[in-house]
């Protein structure tokens, strides 16, 4: 039995979402891997937070959606979607999927043009926050929330399995794996007290309760976020140095995928 089979009362009018074959395998026929609303939601952010209290008894991940600008059916509603199990999660190590992300951005930096760092450093220590990460996620939403934007819910038992449960294909351009970006984000979870908040049909926003607060730190961190998401900087206009001073002190890390 699925969480899904017995939805939260309140919902706005929303529909349960089966993967589009051409995206998923075919042990995903019929299968529903989330809930998402039929339309944009006036009052998300009240729901989201709602949902989000309710986590532990629903087993459902609520999400703040965005579709595809200029196609809002696309990923959410047609079932643009490839889900994996959380096994394929288990299987998997962030510093392992890191390292291998690390080594495909820079094979063509033979210097480390721009980089601190010459080969992959490893993770980064944990951050030292005491801010209550389900606090800060609140609060992101309330940021996050504005007009146009769907609500989701995925059945996972934490945020970070949300990407490989769904199946969502935003880094696909980077990797076509979601199990590989639910691994990282278990890892920032533990670390960084890190939330996933909204997720876009390429874009991902994370709250985040214990951000760095030196540069040395801030620089570490920064090289997890080259390899997870290199088009941060390299299609964000900031140096690698710039885009790590950012880093310090924030509550929020957002990823955009070419």
């Amino acid at each position: 039995m699925s969480p899904l089979d017995s939805l939260p009362d309140g919902l706005p009018p929303g529909r349960l979402i089966v993967p589009d074959l051409d995206f998923a395998d075919d042990m995903w026929a019929g299968r529903p891997v989330m809930w998402v609303s039929d339309g944009p939601v006036p009052d998300a952010v009240e729901q989201w937070r709602r949902l989000f209290g309710d986590h532990l008894k629903t087993g459902l991940c609520p999400l703040l959606l965005e579709a595809l600008p200029g196609d809002a059916g696309r990923p959410w509603h047609v079932g643009e979607l490839s889900p994996r199990s959380i096994g394929a999660v288990d299987a998997l190590t962030a510093d392992g999927v890191l390292r291998r992300f690390w080594a495909e951005v820079t094979e063509d930096d033979e210097d480390g043009a721009g980089l601190p760092y010459r080969s992959w450093p490893g993770p980064a220590a944990r951050g030292a926050g005491l801010a209550d990460p389900e606090e800060v996620a609140r609060e992101l939403a309330g940021s996050l929330g504005a007009e146009g934007v769907l609500l989701g819910l995925v059945p996972a038992g934490r945020g970070a399995d949300v990407p490989a449960a769904c199946g969502w294909a935003g880094p696909c351009n980077h990797t076509g794996h979601p199990q590989e970006i639910s691994a990282v984000l278990r890892s920032w979870e533990d670390r960084f007290g890190v939330r996933v908040v909204k997720v876009g049909f390429d874009t991902l926003y994370l709250s985040v309760a214990a951000p760095p607060t030196t540069i040395g730190h801030a620089r570490h961190i920064a090289a997890e976020h080259h390899a997870f998401c290199p088009d941060n900087i390299w299609q964000g206009g900031v140096t690698f140095e710039e885009y790590a001073a950012g880093l310090i002190g924030g509550a929020h890390w957002s990823f955009w995928w070419d």
